[in-house]
């Protein structure tokens, strides 16, 4: 059976990463159907107007927002939460506008690496096509969601090794669990607990390659 996939990302005074990135997740060629989310937190900038125009272009696009983010609230977590919410189909891929797909079918080869057992996959871009990681747990992704939305703004686009770091481009996951992956998103660990994500993750994915590479033609 061919899997729907509702794409979600997240953006805040990204107009221009919009127009450069935004028309290559909405021209995937993928036949049995997608739909592209995004949530504009509060933009300050003409985010919305881009938006708006592309939506005429567009139908598999959808747009929704946050108000101005409350201190006592996880910005992430709560605008994936809301674009989670308004997907329509049963796999949602969790993604970021400046990592755009290079290839028009991207979708097409991640639906074919994708098994029966697992239900949630990071996912990394590579200069051949891309590497999708499955995991049969949420739990197993714990390290990794943590470090990398602690460490994002400040060293999270290094292109070396990005696999053996875990430096994901993009998450894939059913969204019966998507509620229990986003939990991780609040968590704020100490500069000691990264160096211990970090260490895990280096053995993990040394010792434990069981990940799955798919090239993909242009």
């Amino acid at each position: 059976m061919s899997r729907c996939f509702s794409i979600v990302m997240t953006v805040y005074d990204q107009a221009h990463d919009l127009e450069e990135n935004l028309p290559a997740f909405l021209t995937q060629e993928y036949e049995p159907g997608y739909e592209v989310i995004v949530v504009d937190e509060s933009s300050t900038d003409n985010t919305e107007d881009v938006l708006k125009l592309m939506k005429n272009n567009y139908s598999q696009l959808y747009t929704t927002f946050i108000p101005r983010p409350n201190r006592l609230v996880s910005r992430p977590k709560l605008a994936y939460t809301i674009g989670v919410k308004a997907s329509k189909n049963e796999w949602v891929i969790i993604s970021d506008i400046k990592k755009k797909p290079e290839a028009t079918d991207i979708l097409q080869a991640i639906e074919r690496t994708m098994n029966e057992q697992s239900f949630l996959y990071l996912g990394y871009l590579t200069g051949k096509g891309l590497r999708l990681q499955p995991f049969d747990d949420v739990t197993e992704v714990h390290r990794q969601i943590v470090k990398a939305e602690r460490k994002k703004s400040n060293g999270h686009q290094g292109k070396h090794m990005r696999y053996i770091r875990g430096k994901y481009d993009f998450i894939i996951v059913h969204k019966d669990y998507a509620h229990d992956l986003l939990k991780f998103f609040e968590e704020k660990p100490s500069r000691l607990q990264l160096l211990g994500l970090r260490l895990s993750i280096l053995w993990q994915n040394l010792c434990k390659r069981s990940s799955t590479t798919l090239l993909t033609i242009e």
